[in-house]
């Protein structure tokens, strides 16, 4: 079976719900991961199960132990390596044709040209350090580049409370209340695509919040040592998977609709 051949059928499934043009967008889009973490690796595995066809992937980690509970890159096979290769390798099994770049780095000011090389045609923040995150959302913002930024997803318990929305309008997430506090500092609009949960934290009992500035703030930095926040599989995938679902209906130029609440189970007429 030709390459050709073996993309039609791995991906027809996809091609019979949003068509041959938007299937070959989708091949022909380049994205940009900041982060593989428990999100990152989720909104990863989205993309390339929908047939992207370039990614960089950008994470400065190794995998850890205490990473199995939500990472889909974790595992026992994988203790030790990058991220970005556990990464690229998963990818290639699934997407053997998918271009992956990896940058195995500390994402800053320094190395910003890297990663947003080319340019890319849209960015997923998965970061949890505030000042890389700031970074990259200034730096997309000045580049005019599409960006979806995944805000605070531990500590969170509510799956039906994940939104997409704008950072502007986000509430109940002290992480994205300092991010757009610094946006502002520095005059870069705080109007950016992001997923986010608008439930409070306040009632998560203390010992999961690690060493937190405040409940759900996450201050990572590299080098520093820092309490873990308690965090559900579930809840981190959900960011993920939605992020990607963002990034694929922007990709797609709006051509291909999400459904809507409303949509949804239609109240019947008999």
């Amino acid at each position: 079976m030709s390459s050709i051949e073996g993309d039609r059928e791995r991906f027809s499934r996809l091609e019979r719900l949003i068509g041959a043009p938007g299937r070959e967008k989708l091949a022909g889009a380049r994205v940009v991961v900041a982060g593989l973490g428990a999100v990152g690796s989720y909104a990863t595995e989205a993309l390339v199960r929908a047939g992207v066809g370039a990614l960089r992937l950008v994470d400065f980690d190794v995998v850890r132990r205490s990473n199995i509970n939500r990472q889909l890159y974790a595992l026992e096979s994988t203790l030790g390596q990058p991220k970005t290769e556990a990464a690229r390798r998963r990818i290639l099994d699934i997407h053997p044709d998918c271009q992956v770049e990896t940058c195995c780095l500390f994402l800053h000011a320094d190395t910003m040209e890297q990663v947003l090389a080319g340019p890319p045609d849209l960015v997923i923040d998965a970061i949890d350090s505030f000042k890389p995150k700031v970074e990259l959302l200034c730096a997309v913002t000045s580049r005019a580049i599409p960006v979806v930024s995944c805000m605070g997803a531990a500590l969170r318990t509510d799956p039906l409370a994940v939104r997409v929305g704008r950072l502007e309008e986000v509430r109940h997430c002290p992480l994205a209340r300092r991010i757009r506090k610094e946006l502002r500092r520095r005059r870069v609009p705080v109007s950016m695509t992001c997923v986010h949960s608008c439930e409070s934290v306040m009632h998560i009992p203390r010992e999961a919040r690690g060493g937190t500035g405040e409940a759900g703030e996450e201050l990572h930095e590299r080098g520093r040592s820092r309490s873990p926040l308690g965090s559900l599989p579930t809840i981190t995938g959900l960011f993920g998977l939605l992020a990607a679902h963002t990034a694929l209906h922007l990709l797609l130029g709006g051509s291909w609709v999400p459904a809507r609440p409303e949509n949804i189970c239609p109240p019947s007429s008999g």
